[in-house]
């Protein structure tokens, strides 16, 4: 895989990153919370339940993302938890 095509991936995770800080920014429940997969793939529409301080636990990182279990992308990055419900992924390219 090329550096360009490395770059376009990453880049789908942030933006997809940017949508649930704007769910968590307004999230007004405690408990459980849809989050989106923050998987490469611009067409995934799949969430994820999180509690908001599982997802704050994510983005304690900027380089880790939350995906649908089975939206790793090897290439661009590796597992570094892996729930029932959800897999945190660790990019190998900076964001």
């Amino acid at each position: 895989m090329d550096e360009l095509s490395r770059r376009r991936m990453a880049h789908n995770e942030a933006v997809f990153r940017e949508i649930n800080e704007e769910i968590e920014g307004n999230r007004f429940t405690l408990g459980k919370q849809a989050y989106v997969c923050e998987c490469v793939d611009r067409a995934c529409e799949q969430t994820i339940e999180l509690s908001g301080d599982e997802y704050e636990a994510v983005r304690a990182s900027p380089d880790r993302f939350v995906v649908v279990p089975g939206h790793v992308q090897p290439e661009v990055e590796h597992v570094v938890e892996q729930t029932p419900g959800y897999t945190v992924v660790e990019k190998d390219v900076p964001v």
